[in-house]
């Protein structure tokens, strides 16, 4: 009898574990969404292209079909990288989510984002991808002269699949960033995560050709920063035909075109964007600084990030750019409810000693992101965004080795006390 009872007893226990099993299956399907299943940080994600970029500098003018003497360097880049790791230098942690391949640009990438204390669980490498490259050859004054790009890999490989692996990452985050080096069916996997979770999403360009893929997921975005260029693309891709020509900043006689000038020629573009749902539309306009544009005022100064934990540098940040508000920037509730009121603040850029243009983009939106991560509000964001562009342009690399914050906030303060608006009516 007592075996019987024993034996009748280990036969419901074993069925009872079997079904919690089956019911822990159901409550977690790793195989259906392929979600990796562990507590994860409320980090920004930074998703996009992970680059080699090999910099060459002429010391003489570039003769054709024959080499010219010069300096060669390999630096790390790509958009999304150079994003992330401007914002770790600031003391905002992203996770980072990419591909290289098991090469020599590869590996240098990713010994160089071990070495400043970045996750990698999200940076997939793999036999059979070639680490993206890029050979930019620049002019004397630091301008890209020109630029050959092998970045193939981040289409194929950085996949929706791949990407859906950390949708617990991505739906915890303060904020998305995608770049637009990922192919449109892993843009649209991406921001339908965030959107699911109203994470706001911020949507780099990378260049006027890849711009465009901003059609796709235009119903998603937040934010984005185009220059002049690839806002005149992306306008032109979420519109029915080809409505807006590029822009053209320097007359027949010379003269540049005033920022007021400037932005009566953008704004058509700049209200289709806002238009289709982008509620922050952020124009970087090189040497005459940004255009912060939106709907109405409110979106300017209220930029609302749920779980955000800004780090002791983070802190500093946001005590430091203690701004105050002008009058200049408060608007009646009028003109922020109104759907056909378009309110610009133009930024102006900080005079630097350039040595090089590359990266200065992708600081901005690096600067920005981690001041808003940190807790400032859009403007102040935006100022230290410039701040920390200025730095950039400054140094051979993309990404400077250590911001001072002090020199930072002092930088940010000078910004934003020179903002000023330009535009502030309805839109016929």
């Amino acid at each position: 009898m007592e075996n019987s009872a024993g034996r009748r007893l280990n036969t419901l226990i074993r069925h009872l574990l079997l079904k919690y099993e089956d019911a822990a299956q159901v409550l977690h399907p790793v195989g259906l969404s392929g979600e990796r299943l562990k507590h994860v940080k409320s980090e920004p994600v930074i998703i996009g292209g992970m680059v080699l970029d090999i910099h060459a500098y002429p010391s003489i003018p570039s003769i054709p079909r024959t080499t010219t003497p010069g300096k060669v360097y390999y630096v790390v880049g790509g958009v999304a990288r150079n994003v992330a790791e401007c914002m770790s230098k600031l003391g905002t942690k992203p996770f980072m989510i990419s591909a290289i391949g098991p090469d020599m640009a590869g590996n240098l990438l990713l010994e160089y984002w071990e070495s400043v204390g970045l996750s990698t669980e999200g940076i997939l490498k793999g036999q059979g991808i070639e680490t993206p490259v890029v050979c930019n050859v620049f002019d004397p004054n630091g301008e890209l002269a020109a630029a050959v790009a092998s970045v193939e890999a981040i289409e194929k490989f950085l996949t929706k699949e791949w990407i859906q692996q950390f949708t617990g990452n991505i739906r915890s985050a303060p904020m998305l960033m995608v770049d637009a080096n990922l192919s449109v069916w892993s843009l649209e996997a991406s921001c339908q995560i965030a959107a699911q979770s109203g994470v706001p999403v911020w949507f780099e360009p990378v260049s006027v050709a890849k711009s465009k893929r901003v059609a796709s997921i235009i119903e998603y975005v937040t934010f984005t920063s185009p220059n002049e260029d690839e806002l005149i693309a992306m306008a032109n891709a979420v519109s029915t035909e080809d409505l807006f020509s590029p822009i053209q900043r320097v007359d027949n006689d010379g003269s540049t075109e005033s920022i007021e000038s400037l932005l009566l020629l953008l704004k058509p573009a700049i209200w289709v964007l806002l238009q289709k749902g982008v509620k922050l539309v952020v124009v970087t306009l090189g040497s005459d600084g940004v255009f912060l544009c939106s709907k109405g005022g409110a979106e300017f100064t209220n930029v609302d990030l749920k779980n955000t934990e800004p780090s002791h540098f983070g802190r500093q940040l946001s005590e430091m750019v203690t701004l105050n508000r002008q009058n200049q920037f408060v608007r009646s509730e009028k003109a922020n409810n109104s759907s056909s009121h378009l309110s610009v603040v133009h930024f102006p850029a900080l005079p630097s000693s350039v040595v090089r243009l590359t990266g200065a983009g992708d600081c901005l939106v690096g600067g920005t992101l981690a001041s808003l991560c940190a807790g400032l509000d859009m403007m102040q964001s935006m100022a230290v965004g410039i701040a920390t562009a200025k730095s950039a342009v400054e140094i051979e690399k993309n990404v400077p080795s250590e911001f001072c914050v002090a020199a930072l906030a002092d930088d940010a303060k000078r910004v934003y006390s020179s903002a000023r608006v330009v535009y502030d009516q309805s839109v016929v």
